[in-house]
């Protein structure tokens, strides 16, 4: 996985990128394709954000935290992501499977239900000789 590391109003530091790679790789593992990352690191007041993006074929997700400490941000952000690939590989595994879920379509409703002889004599309302236009 290749990770770009971005620092705003921030000192760059190698402790920060390395930790982050590093909770990356792990990320690695869930994607079937080759990945690239995006970090950006920034701090406000008081507040540190982490934000990743993640990009692998055609799977894009994102991910902010906010916390006192950038380390937790980036254990909060990488958190996020894994959850959203899990969701995503778990939508497409079922669509390949076929989804038992799916409403049978109308053709199969009206073969399956049955007719009873009292219910067709409702639909003759009109004599044969009753001539409408």
């Amino acid at each position: 996985m290749q990770v770009s590391v971005t620092f705003k109003n921030i000192d760059p530091s190698d402790a920060l990128k390395a930790y982050a790679e590093k909770k990356l790789e792990r990320i690695d593992k869930l994607l079937d394709t080759p990945a690239e990352a995006n970090v950006v690191f920034s701090v406000e007041k008081i507040r540190h954000i982490t934000e990743i993006n993640v990009t692998s074929g055609r799977t894009t997700v994102h991910a902010t935290e906010t916390s006192e400490g950038m380390y937790a941000a980036i254990d909060l952000a990488v958190d996020k992501v894994k959850q959203q690939l899990a969701k995503s590989k778990k939508k497409i595994q079922s669509r390949k499977a076929g989804n038992p879920g799916i409403r049978p379509t109308l053709a199969e409703e009206i073969n399956e239900a049955p007719v009873e002889l009292d219910e067709l004599d409702e639909f003759n309302e009109f004599e044969p000789d009753d001539q409408r236009l």
